[in-house]
């Protein structure tokens, strides 16, 4: 892979950890009010709670993973294979909530995001296939 196409990944990347960062301040450390915004109603059930900061708190850990990537994306793929399927997995739930209206608009702009980073994720896949560097 030439410089230049490694530094496009390094710093996708680095956006991946900007915006996993930036969930994960809100949902983890302000989880009441990121469901509210997210759900237009109150998180008031402990369990709850629990689960939904557990959520913010797996965003959290791929802001660890994807700074680990960031530094050598030709080394750590594993970490965007569980990544990718995590931001896949993550966007169809909030979709479904957005399309059956238990989600207000603000959970569009993650499910588009997230769906974004996914077909950038497949791009870098796809590129280190072509360019027969080892996937895993």
């Amino acid at each position: 892979m030439e410089s230049n196409e490694l530094s496009f990944f390094k710093g996708l990347f680095v956006v991946s950890v900007l915006w996993n960062l930036i969930g994960a301040i809100f949902g983890y450390f302000n989880t009441a009010f990121t469901f509210n915004g997210f759900f237009n109603r109150e998180l008031a059930d402990p369990l709850y709670y629990a689960i939904y900061q557990g959520a913010w708190g797996t965003t959290l850990v791929y802001f660890i993973g994807y700074s680990i990537v960031a530094y050598n994306p030709l080394k750590h793929t594993g970490i965007v294979i569980v990544g990718g399927i995590g931001k896949v997995g993550f966007a169809i739930s909030l979709l479904k909530f957005y399309l059956s209206g238990l989600a207000g608009p603000v959970v569009f702009i993650v499910v588009v995001g997230d769906f974004i980073f996914s077909l950038l994720f497949m791009y870098y896949f796809f590129r280190l296939y072509q360019t027969k560097e080892s996937i895993l």
